[in-house]
């Protein structure tokens, strides 16, 4: 092997250097606490998503009660910056 080569960190659940058949699975040897972590962050998503559906619903509220010409100011500006944005990519891509 070269000098270069790096094998995994023993405390990794997929390490051969683990004690028994060498494979944990999954979420093997992960405690109560990595958990319970992951249930704060399972949370923490629901809550901004939630909390964007709201945002949302407003803005759309508040587009709903514009006067026309309003509206389509925004529609074109947001056709522009949409536009822009395809061009960028399309440049990054040479499509």
């Amino acid at each position: 092997m070269s000098e270069s080569f790096r094998t995994t960190p023993p405390d990794q659940p997929w390490s051969s250097s683990t004690p028994g058949n060498g494979y944990q699975g999954g979420f093997a040897g992960r405690d109560s606490h990595s958990q319970d972590d992951d249930a704060g962050e399972a949370g923490k998503i629901v809550l901004v998503g939630i909390l964007g559906g709201l945002l949302s619903a407003a803005g759309y509220m508040i587009y709903r009660r514009l006067p026309d010409e309003q509206k389509q100011r925004l529609q074109t500006q947001v056709r522009s910056v949409v536009q822009q944005r395809i061009t960028e990519i399309r440049q990054n891509f040479n499509i």
